[in-house]
């Protein structure tokens, strides 16, 4: 029989957090989700609460919390621009201090935790595409800082906890990743682009649109995560989690027009400070070490997404908003 694990997701009731959870749940898990609703909504998680195997804590992780875990998958932040920009202080509280409380408890248990890191790491990137090995090129004083530097930050954390005090770490670095539950106001190229064609607003893109992005379904993306959790103790990353195939934000825009059936238009913006140029992940080490690579093309992914967007309510999802500094 497969051993019955006690299992932290911080950040549970967002977008990928609650997918991981409803997967950890199916497999037999004791599944706690922490979460502080700052950018979730409480509707991704509601059919999981009536499972004995489910629990739900409102809890910040910059705050301490005392659990007795056997793992914890750190997903904790706010993930999107319209998000971590929204107020930055928090955002890079949430990533640093969340990173500490974890990491702690993970000591303290014993406990196995998983980074839920970022290809934000590499900033404006250099080389292309971007290997675990590139250290990135970001700029430590822009918009973004707060989000990329804070990961950063993280990282460098759950380094040195399992050099000084071996806790057992994993590190994943996450590409653009999109599906179903995506927060309609989150800011994101998916998910403004179909809310936008879905009510027959002209599509915002940004620059001329030859910024390129590579998108991996939710699904292949928390398949990632778990294979990187349970293999071997002597591969703790960082490992880049993302689909390989390349793809422009102008070409993005007109295949959701034309899922979408819509007529809108283009409409061109000034490009964000920061923004990155080009995004692909390198995937050779998560091919050779977790044997893992996206199975869920572009096209049948947003079929999927526009079908969940097509189904919810928008006016029940809010742009967000800070509880506190």
């Amino acid at each position: 029989m497969p051993t019955i694990k006690r299992i932290l997701v911080t950040g549970g009731a967002g977008f990928l957090g609650s997918h991981l959870c409803e997967r950890l749940v199916e497999d037999g898990h004791d599944v706690i989700c922490l979460d502080n609703f700052f950018t979730s909504q409480k509707t991704n998680v509601t059919h999981l609460l009536s499972r004995p195997n489910f629990e739900l804590v409102r809890h910040d992780v910059t705050q301490a919390i005392w659990l007795e875990v056997d793992e914890i998958y750190n997903l904790a932040c706010p993930a999107a621009p319209g998000h971590y920009q929204y107020n930055p202080i928090k955002t890079i509280k949430t990533s640093v201090m969340g990173a500490i409380n974890v990491l702690g408890m993970a000591k303290r248990c014993r406990a196995k935790v998983l980074q839920a890191s970022t290809s934000e790491v590499y900033g404006d990137p250099e080389v292309h595409p971007q290997p675990e090995s590139y250290r990135g090129s970001v700029n430590p004083l822009g918009p973004r800082a707060c989000y990329d530097e804070g990961k950063r930050a993280a990282e460098t954390l759950f380094m040195d906890y399992h050099r000084m005090n071996r806790v057992n770490i994993r590190i994943v670095r996450i590409f653009n990743t999109y599906g179903p539950r995506m927060h309609p106001f989150d800011g994101r190229v998916v998910s403004n682009f179909i809310r936008q064609a879905l009510a027959g607003q002209d599509i915002t893109i940004f620059g001329d649109g030859q910024q390129t992005r590579s998108f991996c379904y939710r699904d292949d993306l928390i398949e990632g995560m778990m294979r990187m959790m349970n293999g071997p103790d002597d591969f703790i990353g960082p490992v880049n989690l993302g689909n390989p195939h390349e793809f422009t934000i102008r070409q993005l825009a007109e295949l959701v027009i034309e899922l979408t059936g819509s007529k809108v238009k283009l409409v061109r913006r000034p490009l964000p400070p920061d923004d990155p140029t080009r995004r692909q992940p390198d995937i050779t080490l998560a091919r050779q070490r977790l044997n893992w690579q996206p199975t869920i093309e572009l096209r049948a992914g947003l079929e999927a997404t526009i079908d969940w967007f097509r189904k919810i309510d928008v006016s029940q999802y809010r742009p967000p908003t800070p509880n506190y500094d």
